[in-house]
Order: structure tokens, then sequence, then C-alpha cells
């Protein structure tokens, strides 16, 4: 068997479907068919059920199909091992970055990085923090950015800077007329938040936890970005907190509604995350290097108290 068949294998078993898979793999469906099939009568065994719809992996093309990403993934390392030897810093690169972070860190790096590293090939997404894990572990993405800690084991974190958190109160609120706000200031009954699946939701949510025993019992508005979150609170309908990077773009008027807490001041801790395999290792240093100059002088905070990215139960 060859590691191109085994590389048909993965397609196949991602994908249920022979004809995207070929697609993906840039092959007619009759050459990938045939190379599967070769495998199976080399093994004497069959890996894919194709009886089912969509098609099914057997008992032992489970097996089969967790061995080949470890020799696949090693196969990619020998290339990497070479390509670190000579120095080279360059190929497609696709790295993941969740919602809350994107817009405010990629435009401080990403000019500086291109500049720097021609040629690298940068693909980037915008994802949640449950997306990105699996296409980590699936061999879709390289690296991505996100809130940690994570707690995989699969999954290296390389702490890039802490943001902390800083609350949006309008006139109306009571806390406006605070200087600074500590964390039981807060009632998680007023507190606009994002939609579900963002980790930064989650991180309010377990701030929240420890400091206000109130349920849900005025109403409920979520939504999918800060700004709106900001509109709705100089409407009177509650308050917000965003991450640090955020509020350095707001109109100096939005500006003198934000306050700090005292510290330690709650926080995010922002990595640079990637497989224990460390494909691409050198590139994954560029980034960090490149991401650690331009944050070093915006974010200057250091007594911080880190808050979970992990939803509680």
């Amino acid at each position: 068997m060859t590691i191109t068949q085994l590389q048909y294998v993965l397609a196949v078993a991602e994908h249920k479907n022979f004809t995207l898979a070929a697609e993906k793999c840039f092959v007619t469906q009759p050459t990938l068919s045939m190379q599967i099939q070769k495998i199976e009568d080399e093994l004497k065994i069959l890996i894919f059920d194709r009886s089912k719809k969509p098609i099914q992996l057997t008992d032992i093309g489970q097996k089969i199909v967790n061995q080949a990403k470890n020799i696949v993934n090693e196969a990619d390392r020998i290339k990497d091992i070479v390509e670190q030897q000579k120095g080279f810093i360059g190929g497609e690169f696709r790295l993941g970055i969740i919602p809350t972070i994107m817009p405010t860190l990629l435009p401080m790096f990403l000019n500086n990085f291109i500049r720097k590293y021609p040629k690298v090939k940068l693909i980037i997404e915008e994802l949640n923090t449950d997306e990105i894990i699996i296409r980590l572990k699936n061999g879709h993405l390289d690296a991505a950015i996100a809130a940690t800690p994570l707690l995989d084991e699969k999954i290296k974190e390389i702490v890039l800077y802490y943001e902390p958190f800083v609350a949006y109160i309008p006139e109306t609120n009571k806390m406006f007329a605070k200087d600074e706000i500590e964390i039981d200031d807060l009632d998680i009954d007023e507190i606009l938040l994002l939609q579900d699946g963002h980790c930064f939701r989650d991180g309010i949510l377990n701030l929240c936890k420890n400091v206000s025993k109130n349920e849900f019992n005025r109403f409920q508005i979520e939504s999918g970005s800060f700004e709106t979150l900001i509109k709705l609170a100089d409407e009177g309908l509650g308050t917000t907190l965003l991450p640090y990077l955020h509020t350095l773009d707001l109109k100096e008027k939005d500006k003198l509604k934000l306050r700090n807490f005292k510290e330690p001041k709650p926080a995010r801790e922002v990595s640079l995350i990637f497989p224990k395999t460390e494909l691409k290792i050198q590139i994954i240093d560029a980034l960090r290097s490149t991401i650690a100059g331009v944050v070093k002088g915006a974010i200057v905070f250091q007594n911080v108290q880190i808050i979970s990215p992990i939803a509680k139960k």
C-alpha cells in the first residue's frame, strides 16, 4: 500500500462518499475506487460498508483509518523536517481564528507577517472553537488562535497574550458612576451576551456564576457581534463585557462608558494552538513571534485572573 492510497481512504472516511472524496483529492472517482479496492484486496478485508448510505466504516476499517492518520501525518513530518533543515519558511498554511479575536488581532499582524514571510500562503478561516478543534484533529488546519486553556491532550498551546475583560456601562446604569468595578458588581440578569457557541460568552457566564444568584428572569438578548451589543446597551437594555483589544477602536464618546475591573482583572488567555505532531512548526514559530511583537505594546496588564473559555455545565 502507498501513502496516496491511505490518503484516499481518509478522504472517503471523512466525506462518506466516493465521488466527493475523489473531487477533494483531485482524481477521478474510478481511480480513487480502484486504489481503495487494491488495499482491501491486499489486506483481504473490507474497509468500507458500501451497502449503507452514506458509506460507513467497518469495525476493522475504523482501526485502519486511525492508523492511516498517524502514517500520513508522519509522512508529512518527514517533509517538514527537510524544510526545517533547509531553513525554508513557506508553503500553504491553514489558520483558524475564533470570531471574537479575528476582527481585532488579524489587522494588527497580517501585513507584518506577509511582508516578512512572502513564501507562506496563508489561508485564514473564522471558526468557533469547537470547529477549530475538529479541523485541527482532522488535519484540515495547521494551527489556530483561540481562547485557552482547552485541556485537550492532542493539542499544544502557546500563550500569545492575556486580554482583560472591559465593561461597557451606559449612563443610566448605577455602575456608570464608578471609576473601576469589581466582579461582585456584575449581575448576569442585565448583561447582554453573544449568542451560544462563542467562548467569550462562556467566559462571561463562568465569571458571573461565582457572583450572581439570579436566573434569567427579565429577558434575554443574544447577538453575534459586539457592535450590536453596544448599541443595545446604549438603548438602556443592559450592559455588556468586551475584550480589551475591541475597545481600542471605539469612538471617544463610547470610550467614556468603559470601566476597567479592579485587579486582578478578569481576562482571557489567547493562544496559538496546533496538533502535538508540530507539523510546520517553523511557520508556527514565525506567527508567534510576529504576533508577540505587535501585541506587546497594546496589552500591558500583568495582574489578571484567567477565566475559562469552556462552558460549565
